[in-house]
């Protein structure tokens, strides 16, 4: 199960990146048309993308014991969102061995 989730996030990691810098070469971010930025849909969509943030730095909270670390993931979350998340989950991930369970994944390092 490790191998097979290491191997999706760094998918998750590589195709945001990818993804993102091909967004960049074509437009900057602050370059949005009034149109688009103010959509419904893209309002809507912005709106969902940032409460899975916040549902899964809520996650981090709880594996996290420091305030530092956890201010740095919630900082880091907000501005990079998904690129963030599979970082914080590559990084758990490749602490842990090959035969981790699920449960050494969702709950707090003992």
């Amino acid at each position: 199960m490790i191998i097979k989730l290491r191997l999706f996030f760094i998918v998750v990691l590589v195709s945001m990146l990818a993804v993102t810098l091909w967004a960049s070469n074509h437009t900057a971010l602050w370059k949005i048309p009034g149109e688009v930025g103010g959509h419904p849909w893209f309002i809507a969509c912005l709106f969902d993308a940032y409460w899975g943030f916040l549902t899964f730095y809520c996650w981090v909270v709880y594996r996290e014991s420091t305030m530092t670390a956890r201010l740095a993931w919630l900082v880091g979350i907000l501005l990079f969102g998904n690129i963030a998340m599979a970082i914080y989950m590559l990084i758990l991930l490749f602490k842990l061995p090959r035969d981790a369970t699920g449960r050494d994944i969702l709950l707090r390092p003992a």
